[in-house]
This record gives structure tokens, C-alpha cells and sequence, in this order.
């Protein structure tokens, strides 16, 4: 990541999101509710029931108030001091049993929501094409695979539900106090259309703010992963001093959004109760000289500063779970913007079914660019058959790796054609195609999982197969020297083992898989000459009875090439074996005379 100071990362961020998308936003999010409609509408009925107890126990004490302890009617049955206090007992109880079972049903509806979003999320990314994740950070979709999800979580398990209720047990209040007493129900609301200005006003401030924190989390977190991939080059180079630096220009941007959205949040809850105290005061400012004129009865009065007390309750809570809201619509608009990536995301099943290629390989006059402006290979045309080993040779950037990503289908070309048996890539399951295809990379990627399941990276790769892999791989002597042997944990990208080790687990995977290609990418610039003897046998193993595309700068790695393709900016200047090249060649004759390939 580039030095890049608040300022510069702030104006990268785009504020403007239109009213139509979060429409479309939180329609989906709705969409997302219906496979489980019947726990949720459970859940709505508790909360309907928890909120009519809520409303019946003021006008409970209403009557306790102005029936029996203010006028001394004649008390019977359940209409009695005795009655009214069981019967409040029982709303409490009865309110408090609903009360659970709703919390209990919606968050097993939210959480299985949030597993199956998740679910898609990273679906979505292991279809994502090697064009687009090029042009999109780690953090970005690290984020929104993690925060993002995550701050939609509240949303469905608490936000929605509490939503929901608040908004029910306001309607329930304005109604309880409009039967009552039309006129005090007017003057309790005075105060109303401030408190809304007010939150109005702060809305916008809220909702822009959000987005700036969820920028700058995406820029920390890709940040992080990247110093810590490239934490032993930093300190080899010693960068410390100046990564620091970049981390507090990022770190230092985050607290200013943050203190801000704290700033502005600490003025939602304490307005909300400062709007209600005021309330209350005029209230009873108003009702006390209606009483003390016999216009009013102090029950009504008593039951009206409880419903205020009930109204503004909601309102706090709407307030508390706004900065939620915002937060949980700008993730969901993240998360909607990935997910949409339909047209973009490969289909691993469309095209021709090929279990098995023969391996033979042809380039046809192929154009191809990695922007649409400058071309990496132009005009590439040659011809590997079945059982045949190619070498690609050349200077740094002449599109070497090019060639080998393009087979794998990774990229579509511009012009040209490439065809495996005959058959244009474009036109084979990519399943298919890249099952027949083995890659081993100069930097060898290993996960956090055993050496057996890094050889075998899924589940259709028997034991027998491994252990055949790792000997063939000639693997087995450091393999067997492990306390675990095959089945010995491997730390974080294989941190504890040599790179020579790596690499020979890395031809063990590829064994393993059985395929009709193996492509060889630099594997052997790292390694050392002892392990290049087992590395070589292990090649002549992976290569048998197999095409094999190698792209490798030491000469004994591809003298034995069938065929040497030598390229230059892009274009294939000569073609042919060791022998034929140092005969009449001229570029792979100066560059073995000048031992940059050996």
C-alpha cells in the first residue's frame, strides 16, 4: 500500500448514494427475511402482546387512582385494590414470558440469516475472476466479507424486531392518550416537532460519516494484511519506521470519522431525554391547575406522565439505534454491490464437458492485454503436443506468466485463440479445464491445515494417493522426519518449513491431482543446489507421460526441453530445442553465453 495521507484516502471516498439504491437495499434485505417469515411473524406476536401489557398497566393504575384511592367506589371482585394488583401481577409476568420467547425466536431467525449471507459472500468471492480481484484490495473484501456481515447482524437479531415494537408501541400510546384526553395529548406533543428537526438534522451527518469509517476500516485491513505477508522483507529492509508512518496517516483518519460519529451520537440519547423532562414538566405544569379546578383527574394525569415516560422510551431507543441503521445500510449496500458481481463471476460448469484432455496445446495468433491498452503478448502462435515439454525464456515482463495464466482460463484474450484438443478454452468447463491443469508456482501458497490436506485441498484425493504424491515428489524423507508425519501441522503459509520443502509439497500437490498439464512457473528459482537434484527428479516424475509447460531462468531445467520458446516484449523471436537454438539462434544463444538463464 502507498503512502497516502487522510486527506487523499477522504477524497478517493464518493458520499453521493442515491435514494433508488437504498430503496433497492433495504427491499433486499427484506427478501432476505421470507424463508423465515414464520418465526419472525411468532416474534411480531409476542412483541404486539408484550406492548398491549405495556399499555394496559397505566391505565391499570389509573384506576387504582381515581376509583378507589381518590373517589372510594364500592370495590368487587376483579375491580378491586386485590384484583387490580393481580391482575398488574399477572400483565408483568405474562409480559416478561412473551418477552423472551421473542428475543429467543428472532435471533435464531437473524442468525440464520447471517450464516446463509455469509454463506454468499464467500461463494461470491471464490467465483470472483483473477480481473477483477487485480483491480479490488483484500482489505475491501475482507471487510465486507467480516465487518460488514457482522454490523448487519444487530440489524437482524435486535434493530429490526426493536423497530418494530417501538413503532407499534408509539401508535398504542398516541392512542391510549388520545381516549383518554384529547387536549392533554396535544400538549404533551408540543415539544415533538423539535425533537424530529433536531434528529433530522443530524441523519445526513450520521449516514455520510458511516461510509468514510467503512472506507478507511477496508484501507486498515488490507494495510494489515499486507505488512504482515511482507513483515520479513520490512524488517530485512528495515521499512518499520516508515510503515508506522503510513499505518498512523490511515489510523489517524479512522480516529478523527470515529470521534466525530461519537460526538454526534452523544447527542441523540441525552436530546431524546431532555425533550421528554421538558415535556413532563409541562404536562404537569398544565394538568395541576386543571386539577386544582376539578376539570381533571389525577389518575389521568399520573397514567399520561407514564405513557410519556413509555413514548419517549421508543424514541430513545429509535435514537440509540439509528448510528445502527446507518451502519448496517452501508454494509448492506457493500455487500449487495459484491454480490452483484453476477455477470462478472465465472461459471465453472458452463461449456464442454473434458473429463480428460490429451494435452495438446495451441496458440493461434493470440493478442491479449491486461488493461486494453498495452499489449503483453502479440501475436503469440506455437504448438506444444501431448507428452511434450515447452520452456518459455525471456527478460522480465516479455509475458512469460502471461501464458500460463491464460491456459488456465483466467483471463479471456482479445484476439486469437487458444485451443486444448482442439477446442477453443472459451468453450470448456472451466472445472474441467483447470482439473486437467496443475500449477506450481515459484511462491508456493501453503494454508494453516495439515501437509496432507494442503496436498490434497479437497476431499477427492484418497490417503493412498497422497502418500504415492509425496514419494513420487521425492517429499517423503523430510515428510516421514515430522513427529506427524503426513499429517503434521502447517503454519501460516509455511512459515517453519524451507522453501525447498515448500516447493516439493507444492509437486506433491500436483501429482496428486493427476493432471494432463503441468506448468512449472519459476519453480526452481529459489532453491538451493542440492534440493535442485531432488527438485529435477521430481519434475522428470510430474512430466511423464504428460505436457509440461516450464518457465525457469536455470539452464538445467530446461535444457532438456522438447521445445524453447524464446519471447521479447511480448513476441516469440525464436522457437526450438537447446541444441537447434545454440546452433542458429541468436537471443537464447547470447543469454546462455551471458548466464541469465543459467
Amino acid at each position: 500500500m502507498r503512502s497516502t495521507d487522510t486527506s487523499s484516502v477522504l477524497e478517493n471516498w464518493n458520499p453521493s448514494v442515491k435514494g433508488e439504491q437504498k430503496k433497492k437495499s433495504f427491499k433486499r434485505l427484506m427478501l432476505l427475511n421470507l424463508p423465515h417469515l414464520k418465526k419472525i411473524l411468532a416474534a411480531a406476536l409476542c412483541v404486539l402482546l408484550v406492548n398491549g401489557a405495556a399499555l394496559a398497566k397505566p391505565y391499570i393504575l389509573k384506576i387504582v387512582i381515581d376509583d378507589f384511592l381518590t373517589s372510594h367506589i364500592p370495590q368487587k371482585g376483579i375491580y378491586s385494590l386485590t384484583g387490580m394488583g393481580i391482575l398488574y401481577f399477572v400483565l408483568v409476568a405474562f409480559s416478561g414470558g412473551f418477552g423472551i420467547a421473542q428475543v429467543n425466536l428472532i435471533n435464531k431467525a437473524g442468525q440464520e440469516i447471517l450464516r446463509n449471507l455469509r454463506s454468499q459472500v464467500f461463494r461470491t468471492i471464490q467465483l470472483l475472476p483473477l480481473k477483477y480481484l487485480d483491480k479490488t484490495s483484500s482489505g475491501s473484501l475482507i471487510t465486507k466479507a467480516t465487518n460488514d456481515v457482522e454490523a448487519l447482524s444487530q440489524l437482524y437479531t435486535d434493530v429490526f424486531m426493536s423497530f418494530f415494537k417501538d413503532i407499534f408501541l408509539i401508535i398504542g400510546i398516541v392512542s391510549a392518550m388520545l381516549i383518554l384526553d384529547v387536549r392533554l395529548t396535544l400538549v404533551s406533543f408540543c415539544v415533538v416537532p423539535a425533537m424530529f428537526a433536531f434528529i433530522f438534522l443530524l441523519r445526513t451527518k450520521i449516514k455520510q460519516n458511516f461510509r468514510k469509517m467503512k472506507y478507511l476500516v477496508g484501507r486498515i485491513n488490507g494495510f494489515m494484511a499486507e505488512n504482515l505477508s511482507g513483515m520479513k522483507l520490512i524488517q530485512i529492509f528495515h521499512g518499520e519506521a516508515e510503515r508506522k508512518k503510513d499505518f498512523k496517516k490511515l489510523n489517524d483518519g479512522y480516529y478523527k470519522v470515529t470521534s466525530f460519529q461519537v460526538w454526534m451520537n452523544s447527542f441523540l440519547k441525552p436530546a431524546a431525554n431532555v425533550f421528554r423532562n421538558i415535556t413532563v414538566a409541562i404536562l404537569i405544569w398544565y394538568g395541576m391547575d386543571k386539577i386544582a379546578g376539578g376539570t381533571l383527574q389525577i389518575g389521568i394525569l399520573y397514567a399520561f406522565a407514564t405513557y410519556i415516560q413509555q413514548f419517549f422510551e421508543p424514541i430513545s431507543d429509535l435514537a440509540d439505534n439509528y448510528t445502527n441503521i446507518q451502519s448496517a445500510f452501508v454494509s448492506a449496500d457493500r455487500i449487495f454491490e459484491l454480490l452483484d458481481q453476477k455477470e462478472n463471476l465465472e461459471d465453472l460448469e458452463e461449456g464442454i464437458g473434458m473429463e480428460r484432455v490429451d494435452g495438446n496445446i495451441e496458440f493461434k495468433h493470440v493478442w491479449f492485454t491486461y488493461n486494453d491498452q498495452d499489449w503483453i503478448l502479440k501475436d503469440v502462435s506455437f504448438i506444444v503436443r501431448k507428452g511434450q515439454t515447452a520452456a518459455f525464456v525471456g527478460q522480465t515482463g516479455a509475458g512469460k506468466t502471461t501464458i500460463i495464466s491464460l491456459i488456465s482460463g483466467f483471463y479471456k484474450i482479445q484476439k486469437g485463440e487458444i485451443l486444448i484438443n482442439g477446442v477453443n478454452i472459451n468453450d470448456i468447463k472451466k472445472r474441467d479445464l483447470r482439473r486437467n491443469i496443475a500449477v506450481v508456482l515459484q511462491e508456493v501458497f501453503l494454508f494453516s491445515e495439515t501437509i496432507g490436506k494442503n496436498i490434497s485441498l479437497n476431499d477427492e484425493i484418497d490417503p493412498g494417493t497422497i502418500k504415492e504424491a509425496v514419494t513420487a515428489s521425492y517429499a517423503k524423507e523430510f515428510v516421514e522426519s515430522f513427529p506427524g508425519k503426513i499429517n503434521e501441522p502447517v503454519m501460516e503459509r509455511g512459515n517453519t518449513l524451507s522453501a525447498g520443502q515448500r516447493q516439493l509439497i507444492s509437486f506433491a500437490r500436483a501429482i496428486a491431482h493427476n493432471p494432463s498439464v503441468i506448468v512449472l512457473d519459476e519453480a526452481t528459482a529459489n532453491i538451493d543446489s542440492q534440493t535442485e537434484i531432488l527438485i529435477q527428479k521430481a519434475i522428470a516424475n510430474m512430466a511423464k507421460d504428460r505436457t509440461a509447460l516450464i518457465i525457469a531462468h536455470r539452464l538445467s531445467t530446461i535444457r532438456g526441453a522438447d521445445k524453447i520458446v524464446v519471447l521479447d516484449h511480448g513476441r516469440i523471436v525464436e522457437c526450438g530445442n537447446h541444441a537447434e537454438l545454440m546452433e542458429n539462434g541468436r537471443y537464447y544463444k547470447n543469454m546462455v553465453l551471458e548466464g541469465i538463464t543459467a
